[in-house]
């Protein structure tokens, strides 16, 4: 028989150790929720990208492929590596830095149509600077 104060003792154990696991179980399904991958065009064109999970995509925005909506914020263009391009949709203002020829990172979700529907759209803040991840997607390329 074990005596009431030790019995006590183990059930306070118990409940920390079930807490902390449901915590930590917690914290890392919502960290893999809000986990944003970086994938380029080729692997979005290959199919490594998964589709309807949020992610985020760079590139260069393809010349002549910019097309606004005449009556919405809604525009459309390609973002290239230099091998694939990725059709990007947007709506709302884009960045006073962003044109045609220049690099850019999208967060959004690919659709079964390898479209990405982006909800930010970011370009680089000068002449010199390329984000990391456009970067190293050139630097992998040997461009």
């Amino acid at each position: 028989m074990m005596h009431p104060l030790r019995k006590q003792r183990m059930q306070w154990i118990c409940l920390i150790l079930i807490s902390t696991s449901v915590a930590t179980a917690l914290i890392a399904y919502m960290l893999r929720q809000n986990a944003n991958f970086f994938y380029t065009p080729s692997q979005i064109a290959i199919g490594q990208a998964p589709l309807g999970v949020s992610l985020r995509a760079g590139g260069e925005v393809v010349v002549g492929s910019l097309k606004r909506a005449q009556q919405s914020l809604a525009i459309e263009f390609l973002v290239s590596d230099g091998l694939h391009s990725v059709k990007v949709t947007y709506e709302g203002i884009l960045p006073d830095l962003f044109s045609e020829g220049q690099s850019t990172v999208v967060t959004g979700k690919i659709d079964d149509q390898n479209t990405l529907h982006a909800v930010q759209v970011l370009a680089k803040h000068d002449e010199n600077y390329t984000p990391p991840e456009i970067a190293e997607m050139y630097e992998n390329q040997g461009i």
